[in-house]
């Protein structure tokens, strides 16, 4: 496999490349500013839709709320068609710049939708909701409405699973200080990410709620067209990767010819050192990790097994579905290896989604009230976590990596694996605190209308706690998944890591009604209904959830005991020669 080239933007429609050196922490201003910027627009305009649609298309609460839902599965799912495209034939660069305007035109048609008279149905009075007469959208309305729906989840797709890895690209893999910085890069990531979400669950959601939504969707329209332009500036440092074709041609090619090849044997089949030596393993371009042969699903080893007549006089394989090199063949045992860990983050997701949504669901029947004026919004409740997250992540990385390193001898502190793991652990914790929160919550005193008169700070503790979870899980699957998959699926690696928590959205409701099927028999009361979710025993769920986090952390550190980290070894004295090779496809 060739090194994907890496070259300079076209100038006078002609392909002059410069050589060009990644400049590392300099080009982090434009990338992060860019990506600020669009998150802060993003979850502005897609964190308060229920009420939105609601208020303004007239729908039930139900109705806007199952919208949502089905919104939020193509959007969490997009990523992977997103990486697709970008690993395959666009580059991450044109995704992102592509994807961005895309996202604009949806953020734009969904502020038309909310400023114009005639793209939304006539403003339903308190009177006509109670007797039933609110007028609902027409086709036009709901086309205009759901048609920037799809932009945003489209937009959506195809910058999230680029901006990690074109950020990691900026890095050089063959400086042992930019590999350092690389890590430091995931960490101040995630942290500008968990700012940006937490300035759009507070101040955005707070102009859509008190003061109009015109402006609360038209500032956020104003910031993807300012992320564009600062992504834009930067466009004379940045380091390209160009695509190398399908990324999944490579696996099938590993799986057929390992197939064909079922009867042969292998060379000493005990010693791989010797083995490797036996099979075909042509050099990888210089500044490309190389991939060292495992005894690990060596049945795949045979697609490197050369017969007469397989190599060409060049010394390329006549047919590459006969014989596949040793980095192909490594390349898949990776993604092999990838996915127990993967199915463990779906049930770190399932577990963190079902405490968050139902904080949502109580926080929103709590005393809302800050001071005798300020109402804090429902949805801005969420907000507690990603300030939680923002304000430890620094503290991780000044402080205790530092002291972990000491102790460990680990660059970052621990490792990967052992980061996610302790955010599994978190997460199990923050379900026994919400459910004592919920039985504190219950035992208290509940109006008429089955609210309750606790300050809804009560639920600061399971907040915060999903906050620093996120800090050590979710930032360690994203470093995880961006090191050990193939180098030339750094998009995908990073869209199914969204691909995971889209997975454990769907499931959340499958859960959720069969523990009120089963708890409801006999002609009990469920302990789940979100019309009476402080009057039932959602403290009972926690711990049910939690029991799940312990069953989940079990097949975690099994699945981290036999994983078998990725080779990084590269060739350092070759690679700095190698950042301006030209790309018969043109710029990426």
């Amino acid at each position: 496999m060739e090194q994907p080239a890496r070259v300079n933007d076209e100038e006078d429609g002609n392909r002059q490349v410069q050589e060009r050196k990644p400049r590392g922490w300099k080009t982090m201003p434009y990338i992060l500013a860019n990506e600020a910027a669009s998150k802060i627009a993003t979850y502005g305009v897609t964190a308060n839709l229920t009420i939105y649609m609601s208020d303004y298309f007239n729908m039930s609460l139900l109705t806007a709320n199952n919208v949502t839902s089905i919104f939020n599965g193509f959007f969490q799912f997009a990523p992977l068609v997103g990486a697709f495209l970008s690993d395959s034939y666009l580059g991450q660069f044109r995704t992102i710049i592509y994807s961005s305007f895309v996202n604009l035109l949806g953020m734009a048609l969904l502020t038309l939708s909310a400023s114009v008279p005639g793209f939304k149905p006539p403003k339903c009075s308190t009177s006509d909701q109670e007797l039933g007469n609110c007028v609902g959208a027409s086709t036009f309305q709901h086309a205009i409405l759901y048609m920037s729906l799809a932009f945003l989840a489209i937009g959506y797709g195809g910058t999230v699973p680029c901006s990690v890895p074109f950020g990691a690209d900026q890095f050089d893999k063959t400086d042992e200080q930019h590999e350092k910085e690389t890590k430091s890069y995931y960490n101040w990531y995630y942290a500008l990410i968990a700012v940006a979400i937490f300035i759009a669950y507070t101040v955005i959601v707070y102009i859509q709620s008190e003061v109009s939504w015109p402006i609360g969707f038209g500032v956020p329209t104003g910031l993807m067209a300012f992320s564009i332009v600062i992504f834009f500036l930067g466009t004379k440092l940045y380091i390209y990767v160009a695509p190398e074709g399908s990324i999944f041609t490579n696996i099938a090619q590993v799986l057929v010819a390992s197939i064909l090849k079922r009867n042969l044997m292998l060379p000493y089949p005990d010693e791989v050192d010797q083995q490797e030596k036996e099979l075909y393993d042509p050099p990888v371009s210089a500044g490309k990790y190389k991939l060292r042969l495992t005894k690990q699903f060596r049945f795949l080893n045979k697609a490197a097994i050369i017969r007469e007549g397989d190599i060409n006089q060049s010394g390329s394989p006549k047919n590459k579905w006969a014989l596949c090199s040793i980095q192909s063949v490594e390349e898949l045992k990776c993604l092999i290896r990838i996915i127990p860990v993967w199915f463990s983050g779906v049930l770190y997701f399932l577990v963190l989604t079902q405490l968050s949504n139902f904080t949502y669901l109580q926080g929103i029947s709590m005393y809302h009230k800050l001071g005798p004026h300020f109402t804090i919004p429902p949805a801005s409740i969420y907000a507690i976590c990603y300030l939680a997250l923002t304000l430890f992540i620094p503290l991780y990385s000044i402080i205790l990596v530092p002291l972990a390193s000491k102790i460990t001898k680990i660059e970052g502190g621990i490792t990967v694996l052992q980061r996610q793991g302790v955010g599994i652990f978190i997460i199990i914790i923050a379900n026994v605190v919400g459910a004592l929160v919920a039985r504190k919550i219950q035992d208290s005193p509940l109006s008429s209308d089955g609210t309750s008169s606790l300050s809804v700070f009560w639920l600061t503790p399971q907040l915060v706690l999903i906050g620093v979870s996120g800090a050590f899980n979710d930032v360690g699957q994203i470093e995880f998944f961006n090191t050990q998959f193939p180098e030339h699926m750094s998009a995908l690696s990073t869209a199914v890591f969204y691909a995971s928590m889209a997975v454990a959205n769907y499931l959340c409701t499958p859960m959720v009604n069969i523990v009120n099927s089963v708890t409801s028999k006999n002609g009990k009361r469920a302990w789940l209904n979100d019309n009476e979710i402080l009057i039932g025993r959602l403290d009972l769920f926690y711990y049910v959830v939690a029991i799940l986090g312990v069953v989940n952390l079990l097949q975690f550190l099994v699945s981290a005991y036999f994983y078998q980290y990725k080779n990084m070894n590269i060739d350092r004295e070759l690679g700095e020669s190698n950042y301006s090779e030209i790309s018969s496809s043109g710029t990426r």
